[in-house]
């Protein structure tokens, strides 16, 4: 499963070249920050948290919300829990 999978559910119908072309990135580039091979730069995640119009930490991490405590979020850093 990639690891980014939000980053793909996000794309929805879109095409990875048509998401690339809006980003002004190759359709390689997007595939491989989708896989997790590749990390974007900061201005690059930027990019796409604003295409998607959504939080670099909704794309980039593995985040839980608290449910025993509103508002309170647990990073995981390495996506295990």
């Amino acid at each position: 499963m990639p690891k980014r999978q939000k980053m793909i559910e996000l794309r929805g119908e879109k095409t990875r070249s048509e998401v690339a072309e809006d980003l002004e990135i190759t359709p390689q580039m997007l595939g491989a920050l989708e896989r997790g091979d590749r990390t974007p730069s900061l201005a690059l995640a930027k990019k796409i948290a604003d295409y998607y119009e959504v939080s670099i930490d909704e794309i980039f991490f593995n985040k839980q919300r608290n449910e025993s405590f509103p508002g309170h979020t647990t990073f995981f850093a390495t996506g295990t829990e």
